[in-house]
């Protein structure tokens, strides 16, 4: 069975370039044998956070809101790609997760961070694993962090030079890392039921 894998992305900038590492990871986890999905908090479009899914009464979520929490009920693994903003996570990624809770317990995340400059986002990279760990997910400990990022992938994600092929030697462990722990978790969830 391929594990069901969304890659979060949270950018609303009109000159995006982690979408080239969001397209890289869907690219390069499918080729792995999983079955990633982009999921883009732009296009998504949800409004800043009034009400959480778990607010609406059953049925009355917004359309969008609904389908997404059906794609995060159902993944077995989550990868968050996050760029930083003044030393800080991207507002629309975080604005994205909040909207749900329970629809994330349970499973493993991974984070890869990116930067225009050579600290590769990393000081947001570091917040998203306490965020996520707090939203009840298992947060693995190997990371990417992608930078300078025009000088990494090319505007249709591939990989270009020296910073190109670090970031193709860094993503097998990367992808082990997440699959390990994406097969335990699905293991443990039948043998057991978690504890709330």
């Amino acid at each position: 069975m391929a594990d069901k894998v969304l890659v979060f992305y949270g950018s609303y900038r009109s000159d995006r370039m982690g979408i080239r590492l969001a397209d890289y990871l869907v690219k390069e986890l499918g080729a792995r044998g999983a079955s990633a999905e982009l999921v883009d908090a732009k296009a998504v479009n949800l409004p800043m956070l009034d009400r959480m899914y778990k607010e609406y009464p059953k049925g009355e979520a917004p359309a969008a809101m609904e389908a997404l929490a059906e794609k995060i009920r159902t993944a077995d693994a989550f990868v968050f790609v996050t760029g930083e903003y003044n030393w800080g996570p991207q507002p629309g990624l975080k604005n994205l997760t909040d909207h749900f809770l329970e629809e994330w317990f349970w499973r493993p995340a991974a984070v890869a961070s990116y930067s225009a400059g050579r600290f590769s986002g990393v000081r947001s990279g570091s917040i998203w694993h306490s965020i996520l760990s707090e939203m009840g997910m298992v947060v693995i400990s190997s990371a990417l962090a992608v930078g300078p990022i025009s000088q990494t992938l090319d505007a249709d994600g591939n990989p270009t030079g020296g910073a190109g092929e670090a970031l193709q030697k860094a993503f097998p462990r990367f992808a082990d890392d997440l699959a390990w722990w994406t097969e335990a978790a699905r293991e443990q969830r039948t043998r057991k039921a978690p504890p709330y």
